[in-house]
């Protein structure tokens, strides 16, 4: 019986066939594993044209309809997390793709926030690398996280859990709701940069459509003139981030005190071409809200039950939208 061509793809720290057991399956594939990201469309499209199973990381590689409908073996994608919105569900049903999801563990996400927290208002990381020619003393003073007030915009699963673990900051938060009117968003972003301490921004993206609405109102044009200047724009979402230049130019302005993002893509904050990559008040990483070990654990042991779950004609957490 010939073997499945299953494609592992944006396994950047080459681990995915450790972390989980998959001897279930692997008698039945013949598996590739792509360390390295494909680029664009039509890079993905020549790498994977000849794979029926195809395994993606989060949203590092796209899926829209233009791609789909050039990979005429992929029978099965797979997701790791049960969201995904690189990927058009739509396009490849019609096309007889199975799209399936995994479990996930925790929300790492949080600490990421917490971290980002202190590495704008402690500097740890900075003075880390300056202590390596064994210079004497710290360059940097900064104010405690304790007494401030925490602004949580978006009280979902990652925002609720944020704030359980917030070191003792004050609370303030504001959920978007379906129903939420443009005058209810605006007066808890209003509030939240009032306060003049973290605000740490959600998923945005996958919020309500009018909730995110009334937010581009209130808080796209108009956040960083309501923000304090002691106050620090913390982002952890994996929406696209338009705002760049107003933050810059606010950041520059010292009109707030920082800015952090756990999601500084090439595409979002492209290298060498954004001013924020210069500022000593800026924290930038790449998305590492999910890169933890259990849950990569989680992750790719979903992505063996679902493997599994296909070739047995009884497939998985299948997604339908």
């Amino acid at each position: 019986m010939a073997k499945y061509r299953c494609a592992i793809l944006d396994d950047f720290q080459n681990v995915t066939l450790t972390v989980a057991d998959w001897s279930s399956v692997s008698s039945e594939l013949d598996i590739k594993v792509f360390n390295e990201h494909l680029g664009g469309p039509d890079n993905v499209v020549k790498a994977l044209q000849d794979f029926e199973i195809i395994c993606a990381m989060r949203e590092r590689t796209g899926f829209p309809r233009a791609v789909i409908e050039k990979l005429p073996k992929l029978k099965l994608l797979i997701t790791t997390g049960m969201r995904n919105a690189s990927i058009d569900v739509a396009a490849a049903t019609e096309r007889g793709v199975t799209v399936c999801g995994t479990g996930s563990f925790g929300s790492p996400t949080s600490g990421i926030a917490i971290g980002l927290m202190l590495e704008l208002t402690r500097h740890i990381g900075y003075e880390n690398a300056r202590s390596r020619p064994a210079r004497p003393g710290s360059a940097t003073i900064g104010p405690e996280l304790e007494g401030l007030t925490l602004g949580i915009l978006g009280l979902g699963k990652l925002g609720t859990r944020t704030n359980q673990d917030r070191p003792g900051l004050r609370h303030e938060g504001h959920r978007l709701e379906p129903e939420s009117h443009a005058g209810e968003v605006q007066g808890g972003w209003r509030r939240l940069c009032e306060q003049g301490g973290p605000v740490p921004a959600g998923r945005l993206h996958q919020h309500p459509r009018g909730a995110v609405a009334a937010l581009a109102r209130a808080g796209r044009r108009q956040g960083a003139r309501l923000m304090k200047p002691t106050a620090y724009l913390i982002n952890t979402s994996r929406g696209p981030d338009r705002r760049r230049g107003r933050h810059a130019r606010a950041l520059r302005d010292k009109k707030i005190a920082g800015a952090a993002s756990t999601c500084s893509t090439s595409s979002r904050y492209p290298k060498g071409s954004s001013s924020l990559r210069k500022m000593d008040n800026v924290v930038l990483t790449p998305h590492l809200g999910y890169v933890a070990l259990k849950n990569y654990q989680n992750y790719f042991a979903g992505v063996v039950e679902d493997i599994r779950g296909f070739i047995d004609g009884k497939p998985m957490r299948v997604m339908t939208s």
